[in-house]
């Protein structure tokens, strides 16, 4: 498989991974008791703490590089595409699912924003987040 290939798998596996943490970690919570906002709260950061540690040692193999500053980098990224990005992204193709099924409507538009976020994340990951230094 090739490099940038074997990088892109890798980085969807890390995704599923991160995913199921968030999601389990919020139906446990939730069951325990905690309230809404809560267990979101934590369950997101449970999958954030998982994707950061996954995405910089399996996915782009990030052995250098300062950790704080690949951290506020991260969230950074992340938190920007997924509060100014996606909402953005939301709104200019709502008008693409206009006269469809209710639902279709609902969700079609936070989809095509997960997609674009998706690229969005690996591509900044990539080449900002854990970018390699080039070796002479």
């Amino acid at each position: 498989m090739r490099p940038a290939l074997a990088t892109k798998v890798r980085f969807g596996l890390v995704g599923v991974a991160n995913t199921l943490v968030d999601v389990v970690s919020y139906t446990l919570l939730s069951l325990a008791g905690l309230p809404m906002f809560v267990a979101n709260l934590l369950s997101t950061t449970a999958g954030m703490a998982c994707s950061f540690t996954l995405n910089r040692s399996f996915t782009f193999r990030a052995r250098t590089g300062d950790v704080r500053t690949q951290v506020v980098l991260f969230v950074l990224v992340t938190a920007f595409g997924l509060w100014v990005v996606q909402p953005i992204l939301i709104s200019l193709t709502s008008g693409a699912f206009a006269g469809t099924h209710e639902l279709v409507a609902l969700v079609g538009p936070k989809l095509a924003a997960l997609v674009f976020n998706l690229v969005w994340n690996y591509t900044l990951y990539n080449r900002l987040v854990f970018r390699q230094k080039e070796t002479a």
